[in-house]
């Protein structure tokens, strides 16, 4: 088969969360069960030309938008130790910007979004025409490459390089959406008639996301926990009747972890790698995290060592920073230490570093993404909290496992999928009486080593691997190549 994903992300190349990591692993790993397998992306502002080596293609792409001609150059480049192409599309006035989807300036999403991504999704189509590779199987992420698989439905549906592709959505997170004003319609290129209840429209608005539902042949998210929760009133967002309209094309497959990059024993990252058979090294690494980070750190033997808890994440609602700033003061009346590295909500952003600043060597908290420091608190921090309200997968608790780092996980989601208590700490209401509680648990479990190394040796032989969720996706395209066939 021929694979191509679009995806306005993809590790290493521009990343700010798991979307990136998935679109960094996955083609790999279709790759080596012998497809035929290449990326399309934007080129951002942030992409380095020279560390990738980008090349021009001499591929230029003209498109239509609202009464102008916008035109992308392309570049190319290939995935790290691999010969899988990634092609990247140029247009300074949409994507050389200080983000890839906010104004740092107000923190609000840039008001042309739409056409961004409009521009973006139609160029991805006119590059592959322009490369002459039919693709068997188009597989979009999330709503800013939802629209290629609308536009492959119907300004495209008459073309025939296009005519036997099996188009694929995967929602990584249905909180994100695209909603754009009914004025942005022109944006799209696409007719009026679309923007029905149906297909574009929602509530007065328009909504990318439910147009890559409407028209594409496979939906996927990232767990199979999610798939269920996004069908009900509560994790739908909006769209469940559109999911249990498509239920029967709705699949879960869990994300995977590439393990040539979050592994101990072989990070590049950390200041000393270890394993299961020498957790020395781990020792190291919660010593460096506290140096770094500003945290006391034993001076003597007999001083007590006490467990960090680390989180990494998105500073939204989602994740649940509510729920941590609400119950901080007593989080910072237990024996613990704190370390926080995330961007995200202004308001959230500012009350955590508030909170932080009265906690002078028991917490810290750093706004930004971080990529080091990412790998040194998986690999310095005990513990790992994820107070998620709603987690469509979640990677940070498979990284930590793999990192013997014993996650402390909500009940929803991805997280039902891959934690559970031989491994781990759950608590199942959205409360912060039970975060607490789960957190005592597991500060009780630390105090006993035998117990606690247990826990780390159960979670570090896990193999949460691409391999086998790349094999449950070319099963996916597989037989939806099959039905689409026989139609």
């Amino acid at each position: 088969m021929n694979v191509v994903y679009v995806s306005p992300e993809i590790e290493p190349f521009a990343r700010t969360g798991g979307l990136g990591d998935v679109l960094g692993a996955l083609p790999k790993s279709v790759a080596k069960l012998g497809h035929t397998v290449c990326l399309i992306m934007p080129l951002y502002k942030q992409v380095s030309r020279k560390e990738f080596s980008l090349l021009s293609t001499q591929i230029t792409v003209a498109i239509p938008m609202q009464g102008k001609t916008s035109i992308g150059l392309v570049y190319s480049s290939y995935m790290p130790e691999t010969r899988i192409p990634v092609y990247f599309i140029e247009n300074a006035a949409y994507f050389e910007r200080a983000e890839f989807y906010k104004d740092p300036a107000t923190g609000q999403d840039y008001k042309d979004n739409c056409e961004r991504f409009a521009f973006f999704s139609r160029a991805a189509l006119e590059i592959l025409k322009a490369l002459g590779q039919p693709p068997d199987v188009l597989h979009a992420h999330d709503w800013q490459s939802a629209l290629a698989l609308t536009y492959l439905k119907t300004l495209y549906r008459e073309d025939p390089f296009f005519l036997n592709a099996l188009t694929v959505l995967t929602v990584h997170n249905l909180a994100y959406q695209g909603l754009f004003p009914k004025e942005d319609m022109p944006s799209t290129g696409l007719d009026w008639s679309y923007f029905n209840w149906k297909q574009l429209e929602y509530y007065g608005k328009i909504n990318i996301l439910k147009a890559g539902l409407a028209f594409s042949d496979i939906i996927t998210t990232v767990s199979k926990r999610y798939a269920q929760e996004i069908q009900t009133p509560e994790f739908g967002r909006g769209l469940e009747g559109v999911l249990q309209e498509r239920s029967k094309d709705l699949f879960g497959t869990v994300n995977g972890v590439d393990y040539n990059i979050w592994n101990p024993e072989k990070d590049k990252l950390i200041p000393s790698n270890y394993s299961l058979k020498n957790l020395s090294g781990k020792k190291v690494c919660k010593r460096h995290l506290q140096r770094k980070c500003g945290l006391t750190a034993p001076t003597r033997l007999r001083d007590k060592d006490v467990p960090i808890i680390g989180w990494i994440g998105r500073l939204t609602e989602q994740k649940g920073v509510d729920l941590l700033l609400e119950g901080w003061e007593e989080l910072m009346g237990l024996d613990l230490q704190f370390v926080l590295l995330g961007k995200g909500d202004l308001q959230y952003e500012e009350a955590l570093k508030a909170k932080a600043s009265k906690y002078p060597g028991k917490a810290s908290v750093n706004i930004g993404f971080d990529n080091r420091l990412s790998h040194e608190i998986e690999a310095g921090a005990d513990m790992f909290l994820m107070p998620s309200k709603f987690e469509p997968c979640g990677l940070n608790q498979l990284y930590s496992l793999k990192y013997g780092t014993v996650p402390i996980v909500r009940h929803t989601g991805g997280l039902v999928d891959t934690v559970d208590e031989q491994v781990g700490f759950i608590f199942k209401s959205n409360s912060v009486e039970e975060m607490i509680a789960a957190i005592k648990k597991a500060l009780g479990a630390y105090a006993n080593p035998a117990q606690w190394i247990e826990l780390m040796r159960r979670g570090m032989l896990q193999d949460w691997s691409w391999d086998k969720s790349a094999k449950e996706y070319v099963d996916l395209y597989q037989r939806g190549l099959k039905k689409k066939a026989a139609q």
